[in-house]
């Protein structure tokens, strides 16, 4: 029988996690599409550093003051084993990161979990937003029938393992202040915990720059014409990795973008770095680690001339080369390993280079859903060492004359 794949939502949850137990969780929570009511709106400027009056921040309208107030206060009056550490409520959307330190109970010492604590929290601000914006029985809307769907008390809904589905406007016939369900992600360990309070501060500024530069902080689908051909592609792998198979080219093929016969490019950032300056490609080769320093130096000087590096950034060298790059602002473009989904969030570091202008992201794969920690093949880095050196209609051994 045929596995059926694997369909990711932002919904998920994890089928092999206990959300009654301790444990910290980022949320998120968006506001609903069919009534879509602002939270508030992203002001300040891009030039002002954090904790400046003027550094971008979010100016709540009064909705979202109330959900900010339901966030602070509701959540730890009813689960008083939960904090809500970090947060931010965006124009359209709310992340949080919520520390549980206890398994969860509800006042009247049911045992409960995260799904109920968050329909209870949508539940609250439900409640305001109705009375904020008039939506009342009286104005129109139905009053709630004595049971919901399914047999069970009105104002409640069946409690599901997952903690997904507790639609509190159910029985009201009035519309949510926010869309079904919410997106949680558990952090590990420290480090991660980290990141993730680093994501929901730097929102607000990630937002002005996704505003302010529009054109370059989101996906752009083909149009890169790399002028390589998947025959000339299948050659080189040939020439470059031992034992290389029509079969293993195949599984390789079948991941690219292709437009005319020819192997394209889709794009995050500023793509006048591919046409307005010269491109080298950074490329480093284990026969040639022993020169490492003399390419270094040979890319660096390039690039202070205003050459534009391209490379994939796998091998150590590759790295180091970048890395310098990047920290003297010169302008850089790199191959990523994957494609970019619709809803694309690359690291804070890299929108930041993207909305300066000084980094361009191509990808000519498909994008793919994968683990972190999947590998990827020799095949497949070297097609992407291809790829720089077509992008760039140049050797990579240039820095060798």
């Amino acid at each position: 029988m045929e596995k059926k794949p694997t369909i990711h939502s932002m919904n998920r949850r994890s089928l092999t996690h206990d959300y009654s137990r301790p444990g910290r969780y980022h949320i998120t929570l968006h506001v609903a599409r069919k009534q879509w009511q602002p939270l508030g709106a992203v002001e300040g400027s891009l030039s002002m550093p954090d904790g400046h009056p003027q550094a971008p921040h979010v100016v709540l309208s009064n909705i979202g003051a109330m959900v900010e107030h339901e966030l602070m206060h509701s959540i730890a009056a009813h689960y008083p084993m939960s904090t809500v550490e970090d947060y931010v409520v965006m124009p359209e959307h709310v992340h949080f990161i919520l520390h549980v330190t206890a398994p969860l109970v509800s006042r009247n010492g049911t045992p409960t979990h995260l799904g109920m604590l968050i329909a209870g929290f949508k539940k609250g601000c439900n409640r305001r937003y109705w009375e904020m914006t008039g939506m009342t029985a009286s104005s129109g809307f139905p009053a709630a029938p004595s049971t919901a769907p399914g047999g069970s008390p009105a104002g409640t809904a069946p409690a599901s393992p997952a903690g997904n589905k507790v639609p509190s406007s159910a029985t009201t016939g009035r519309p949510p202040l926010f869309d079904y369900g919410y997106c949680d992600v558990m952090p590990i360990d420290t480090q991660q915990a980290e990141i993730q309070r680093q994501y929901i501060l730097n929102n607000p500024r990630s937002r002005l720059l996704r505003t302010t530069h529009r054109e370059w902080l989101q996906p752009q689908r083909g149009g890169i014409d790399t002028a390589l051909t998947p025959s000339a592609l299948q050659g080189y792998l040939t020439r470059e990795c031992a034992g290389f198979t029509p079969e293993a080219f195949a599984s390789i093929q079948c991941r690219l973008l292709l437009a005319g016969g020819k192997i394209t490019c889709d794009s995050y950032g500023n793509r006048a770095l591919l046409t307005e300056h010269r491109l080298l490609p950074v490329v480093c080769h284990r026969k040639y680690q022993c020169y490492l320093q003399q390419q270094k130096e040979r890319c660096l000087e390039e690039a202070a001339k205003g050459a534009v590096l391209v490379s994939p950034r796998i091998a150590n060298g590759e790295q180091t080369i970048i890395d310098e790059a990047v920290h003297h602002a010169f302008p850089v473009v790199l191959i990523a390993d994957n494609g970019f989904p619709a809803v694309y969030h690359p690291s804070e570091e890299r929108i930041d280079g993207c909305a300066s202008g000084c980094l361009l992201m191509v990808t000519p794969w498909q994008y793919q859903y994968r683990k972190k920690d999947d590998p990827i093949t020799v095949p497949f880095c070297k097609t992407m060492n291809c790829v720089a050196q077509a992008l760039c209609r140049l050797k990579d051994s240039w820095w060798q004359t």
